[in-house]
Protein backbone atom coordinates (compact mmCIF):
# COMPACT_ATOMS: atom_id res chain seq x y z
CA UNK A 1 0.00 0.00 0.00
CA UNK A 2 1.73 3.57 -0.93
CA UNK A 3 0.75 6.28 1.82
CA UNK A 4 1.26 9.48 0.95
CA UNK A 5 1.86 12.33 3.50
CA UNK A 6 1.86 16.25 2.46
CA UNK A 7 2.28 18.84 4.91
CA UNK A 8 0.25 22.09 3.79
CA UNK A 9 1.52 24.93 1.89
CA UNK A 10 2.72 28.34 3.53
CA UNK A 11 -0.25 30.03 5.45
CA UNK A 12 -0.98 33.76 6.29
CA UNK A 13 0.01 34.54 9.98
CA UNK A 14 -2.91 36.38 10.53
CA UNK A 15 -6.17 35.04 10.60
CA UNK A 16 -9.59 35.46 12.95
CA UNK A 17 -8.11 31.30 13.82
CA UNK A 18 -5.78 29.19 13.16
CA UNK A 19 -8.07 26.93 11.45
CA UNK A 20 -8.92 30.11 9.20
CA UNK A 21 -5.22 30.66 8.32
CA UNK A 22 -5.44 31.07 4.20
CA UNK A 23 -2.46 29.90 2.08
CA UNK A 24 -0.21 32.73 0.50
CA UNK A 25 0.54 33.05 -3.07
CA UNK A 26 3.74 30.87 -2.19
CA UNK A 27 2.11 28.21 -0.82
CA UNK A 28 0.13 28.12 -3.80
CA UNK A 29 2.96 28.28 -6.12
CA UNK A 30 4.99 26.13 -3.78
CA UNK A 31 2.05 22.81 -3.62
CA UNK A 32 1.85 23.17 -7.52
CA UNK A 33 5.28 22.76 -7.75
CA UNK A 34 5.35 19.81 -5.38
CA UNK A 35 2.67 18.14 -7.44
CA UNK A 36 3.79 18.69 -11.39
CA UNK A 37 7.48 17.62 -9.74
CA UNK A 38 5.86 14.41 -8.64
CA UNK A 39 3.79 13.97 -11.89
CA UNK A 40 7.21 14.60 -14.07
CA UNK A 41 9.15 12.41 -11.70
CA UNK A 42 6.85 9.11 -10.87
CA UNK A 43 4.10 10.04 -13.12
CA UNK A 44 0.23 11.07 -11.84
CA UNK A 45 -0.27 9.83 -8.31
CA UNK A 46 -3.37 7.67 -8.17
CA UNK A 47 -4.58 7.58 -4.96
CA UNK A 48 -7.74 5.53 -3.97
CA UNK A 49 -8.58 7.68 -1.03
CA UNK A 50 -7.84 11.38 0.15
CA UNK A 51 -8.25 12.85 3.94
CA UNK A 52 -7.71 16.25 4.25
CA UNK A 53 -7.61 18.56 7.46
CA UNK A 54 -10.72 20.51 7.90
CA UNK A 55 -7.60 23.83 8.33
CA UNK A 56 -8.68 26.52 5.65
CA UNK A 57 -5.32 25.86 4.52
CA UNK A 58 -5.07 22.15 4.45
CA UNK A 59 -8.13 22.05 1.97
CA UNK A 60 -6.66 24.46 0.06
CA UNK A 61 -3.20 22.88 0.06
CA UNK A 62 -5.58 20.34 -2.04
CA UNK A 63 -7.51 22.56 -4.23
CA UNK A 64 -4.28 23.35 -5.36
CA UNK A 65 -2.81 19.82 -6.37
CA UNK A 66 -6.03 17.95 -7.06
CA UNK A 67 -5.86 18.40 -10.69
CA UNK A 68 -2.63 16.51 -10.67
CA UNK A 69 -3.53 13.45 -9.01
CA UNK A 70 -5.88 10.81 -9.92
CA UNK A 71 -8.33 10.58 -6.54
CA UNK A 72 -11.10 8.31 -6.57
CA UNK A 73 -12.63 9.38 -2.80
CA UNK A 74 -12.09 13.21 -1.22
CA UNK A 75 -12.84 13.43 2.78
CA UNK A 76 -12.31 16.19 5.27
CA UNK A 77 -10.90 14.40 8.57
CA UNK A 78 -10.76 15.96 11.86
CA UNK A 79 -8.32 13.77 12.91
CA UNK A 80 -5.61 15.30 11.25
CA UNK A 81 -5.77 18.70 12.56
CA UNK A 82 -2.06 20.25 13.99
CA UNK A 83 -3.63 18.63 17.28
CA UNK A 84 -3.90 15.35 15.79
CA UNK A 85 -2.54 11.84 17.33
CA UNK A 86 -0.77 9.98 15.18
CA UNK A 87 -0.91 6.43 16.88
CA UNK A 88 -4.57 6.74 16.37
CA UNK A 89 -4.52 8.02 12.85
CA UNK A 90 -2.19 5.25 12.14
CA UNK A 91 -4.90 3.22 13.43
CA UNK A 92 -7.80 4.55 11.69
CA UNK A 93 -5.72 4.58 8.09
CA UNK A 94 -5.09 0.83 8.47
CA UNK A 95 -8.37 0.31 8.96
CA UNK A 96 -9.93 2.01 6.51
CA UNK A 97 -7.15 -0.02 4.47
CA UNK A 98 -8.79 -3.33 5.07
CA UNK A 99 -12.45 -2.68 5.18
CA UNK A 100 -12.23 -0.55 2.02
CA UNK A 101 -9.28 -2.20 -0.16
CA UNK A 102 -7.35 0.41 -0.40
CA UNK A 103 -4.17 0.35 -2.10
CA UNK A 104 -3.33 4.31 -1.68
CA UNK A 105 -4.24 6.92 1.09
CA UNK A 106 -3.05 10.72 0.79
CA UNK A 107 -3.32 12.84 4.31
CA UNK A 108 -3.20 16.22 3.61
CA UNK A 109 -1.82 18.06 7.06
CA UNK A 110 -0.16 19.71 9.02
CA UNK A 111 3.40 20.20 11.28
CA UNK A 112 3.95 18.36 14.17
CA UNK A 113 1.34 15.59 12.98
CA UNK A 114 2.86 15.17 9.44
CA UNK A 115 6.40 14.28 10.53
CA UNK A 116 4.94 11.63 13.76
CA UNK A 117 3.24 10.03 10.81
CA UNK A 118 5.71 9.06 8.76
CA UNK A 119 8.12 8.02 12.39
CA UNK A 120 5.03 5.67 13.02
CA UNK A 121 4.52 4.23 9.28
CA UNK A 122 8.49 3.62 9.44
CA UNK A 123 9.70 1.75 11.70
CA UNK A 124 13.15 3.09 13.25
CA UNK A 125 13.44 6.98 11.45
CA UNK A 126 13.01 9.90 13.56
CA UNK A 127 10.27 12.33 12.81
CA UNK A 128 11.51 14.37 9.44
CA UNK A 129 10.91 17.53 9.48
CA UNK A 130 8.57 19.60 6.76
CA UNK A 131 8.60 22.14 4.99
CA UNK A 132 5.51 23.84 3.92
CA UNK A 133 4.36 21.55 0.31
CA UNK A 134 6.37 18.55 1.61
CA UNK A 135 5.05 15.55 0.49
CA UNK A 136 6.46 12.08 1.62
CA UNK A 137 5.60 8.66 -0.42
CA UNK A 138 5.66 6.11 1.94
CA UNK A 139 5.35 2.03 0.79
CA UNK A 140 3.65 0.35 3.56
CA UNK A 141 3.36 -3.31 3.83
CA UNK A 142 -0.47 -3.84 6.25
CA UNK A 143 0.45 -7.30 7.32
CA UNK A 144 4.22 -6.83 8.55
CA UNK A 145 2.90 -3.13 9.89
CA UNK A 146 6.31 -1.59 8.53
CA UNK A 147 6.68 1.15 5.69
CA UNK A 148 9.38 2.54 4.14
CA UNK A 149 10.51 5.93 2.50
CA UNK A 150 10.22 6.02 -1.08
CA UNK A 151 10.79 9.22 -2.08
CA UNK A 152 9.85 13.05 -0.70
CA UNK A 153 9.53 16.19 -2.26
CA UNK A 154 10.21 19.45 -1.21
CA UNK A 155 9.62 22.94 -2.93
Amino acid sequence: MKIFIMRHGEADVCAASDAERPLTARGQSDSVAVAKTCQAQYGALTIDKVLVSPYLRAQQTWQEIENYCSAHDVQSCDDITPYGQAEDVVEYVLALAEHESLESVMLVSHLPLVGYLVAEFVVDIPAPMFTPSTLYCIEYDVVARRGEVLWSVRP
